[in-house]
């Protein structure tokens, strides 16, 4: 191959994977539209290039696309990875599609000789879990052919913080602090647990463990981004200099949410306190302090986008629900698992994460 034949291999190869790496940040980046022109403008598509955007899909709930762009992808005769499969288990997951997501995971090996990873296994766990098929998720926790991983212990205890599952809960939460002691998360979904159950005595209890091993929990907050400045929120917030004006927008929407049938959902009140101690905590999260200020500072009906480095909690999506029907606009919030797209009083989850 002559020098100038290399130069032009070696320019395509880089635009390849600078076009790839800009599709995959706009998914992530929540622009999931430039992400899918950029990728349909691509001319050479390899597996990665196919990855993120299924992967991109995926994160933002939809499934249905990305199981279409999977098929379109074996039209074209790029053969799927284990990262492809983990997408397609994902997509899977957040909508919901249980018997898919197994017939997916049974394929791996019977159609494309791609073994499960642990990844995979997490997946269809949270999948399982989330259905409410707890038992089962455990059954395939104990066939997989390589030790479980604490990450796989961890969506169990997540799943069983969604239906309450105390039993099933602490066998969980057992086995993923004996891998992982250190797991903040780990004691705070068994105190969410205990808490959802009026268990305050049990919740004590962990939380004194978790003390004594000197392990932290890690402090949510939330942030948006308002004319190329990050503004940043932690729950009760007591810092951010437009504070009073974000507490009356709130106190406006709760007025507003409450008329359209909007109740708090107390179990998310982490305290053994008065139940209107727990309405006020519940309005101060940080994702609510940070859609408010996005009301406020956002033009009128632009899309607000959030970002939060945990799990938007229970109230908080259904509040959101509520915000975005009475501010008639699209609100966006990005947790640690996926994009949830508010519109029109309805979340893009279906109510599934």
């Amino acid at each position: 191959m002559n020098f100038m034949r290399q130069c032009t291999v070696y320019q395509s190869v880089v635009r390849q994977v600078a076009l790839t790496s800009l599709v995959s940040m706009y998914c992530k980046c929540g622009e999931l539209g430039d992400a899918w022109k950029l990728f349909q403008g691509m001319k050479m598509r390899d597996v990665v290039a196919w990855n993120a955007m299924i992967s991109g899909y995926a994160q933002h709930g939809k499934a249905e696309k990305a199981l279409s762009l999977f098929s379109e992808m074996r039209v074209n005769k790029t053969r799927p990875d284990w990262i492809t499969f983990v997408a397609v288990l994902l997509a899977c997951n957040h909508a919901g599609m249980v018997d898919t997501g197994v017939e997916y995971f049974d394929s791996m090996v019977r159609d494309y000789r791609v073994e499960p990873r642990p990844d995979h296994y997490t997946c269809m766990v949270d999948l399982l879990g989330r259905a409410g098929k707890l038992e089962e998720a455990l059954e395939l926790i104990k066939s997989m052919p390589f030790k479980p991983h604490a990450a796989v212990f961890g969506t169990l205890l997540g799943a069983c913080r969604v239906h309450k599952n105390v039993e099933l809960g602490e066998l969980a939460a057992e086995k993923l602090l004996e891998l992982d002691p250190r797991n903040a998360a780990g004691y705070v979904q068994l105190a969410n647990i205990y808490a959802s159950r009026n268990r305050w005595e049990d919740v004590a209890r962990v939380r004194k463990r978790m003390k004594q091993s000197n392990v932290v929990k890690v402090p949510g907050y939330s942030w948006i981004e308002i004319r190329n400045k990050v503004h940043h929120f932690r729950s009760s917030d007591r810092i951010h200099p437009d504070l009073d004006a974000i507490h009356k927008k709130l106190k406006e929407l709760e007025k507003k949410m409450r008329l359209a049938g909007y109740k708090p959902e107390l179990e998310f009140a982490l305290h053994d306190v008065e139940e209107e101690q727990k309405e006020k905590l519940l309005l101060w999260h940080s994702e609510k302090l940070a859609v408010a200020y996005g009301c406020l500072k956002l033009p009128e009906g632009s899309r607000i986008q959030v970002f939060k480095n945990l799990r938007i909690c229970g109230d908080c999506h259904k509040a959101i629900e509520f915000m975005s029907e009475i501010e008639r606009r699209e609100i966006v919030v990005r947790d640690t698992t996926r994009f949830h797209h508010f519109k029109d009083g309805s979340c893009s989850c279906g109510g599934y994460w």
